[in-house]
């Protein structure tokens, strides 16, 4: 479990495939604190930590994994939003995030304010996933509050720290991002689905 508030950037070292899986090697300044078997989040995505080598780690994405998410984009030099798994006993300052995307979507606007973004993206909305406004988000791993929302699409506003701390500020219309939809939605929505 995850909060959605980013820890640190990592940077993309090495990418190797390995049949349908892809090892991601990744340097960062949380590495030396981090532990083989512990989990980090990378985008949104939740990965398990199967190697440590000096200042870098590497983590597996599976077929499915690549499948559901951007991660099969990546190209070494990119950088990647990080977070380490909650502590039990700690502040939740974002809201409940699992690291399990539900799908991507694609920026479709950047508009900057005097002093803030707001970001535009649209989905697939056969998917069945929802947003209400006020509700929450996870972009690339990142725990927003949802501005606007439409049936396939939705807008956040990203604060100069978050810009600045974040991948935020590399998106631009027609970048792809992982989103995770709020688990209580998604247990509400199942349940009017269920008794429909």
């Amino acid at each position: 479990m995850f909060t959605g508030i980013i820890e640190t950037l990592g940077k993309i070292e090495k990418l190797e495939k390995d049949g349908d899986n892809l090892h991601i090697t990744v340097s960062s300044e949380i590495t030396s604190e981090l532990k083989i078997d512990q989990s980090v989040s990378h985008n949104g995505v939740c990965l398990t930590v199967v190697a440590l080598d000096a200042d870098q780690y590497t983590v597996t994405a599976i077929e499915e994994t690549l499948a559901k998410t951007s991660l099969g984009d990546l190209k070494v030099g990119d950088v990647v939003n990080l977070e380490r798994a909650m502590v039990l006993g700690a502040r939740l300052d974002g809201h409940i995030v699992q690291g399990h995307v539900d799908q991507t979507a694609s920026c479709i606007s950047v508009q900057q304010k005097d002093g803030s973004w707001v970001f535009g993206f649209e989905y697939d909305s056969t998917l069945n996933n929802i947003t209400i406004e006020k509700g929450s988000i996870t972009v690339d791993g990142v725990s927003l509050t949802v501005v606007d929302s439409k049936k396939n699409a939705f807008s956040v506003a990203i604060i100069p720290y978050t810009y600045e701390h974040t991948r935020f500020s590399t998106y631009s219309p027609g970048t792809t991002v992982n989103l995770e939809f709020d688990v209580i939605g998604k247990y509400v929505a199942r349940l009017i689905q269920l008794h429909s």
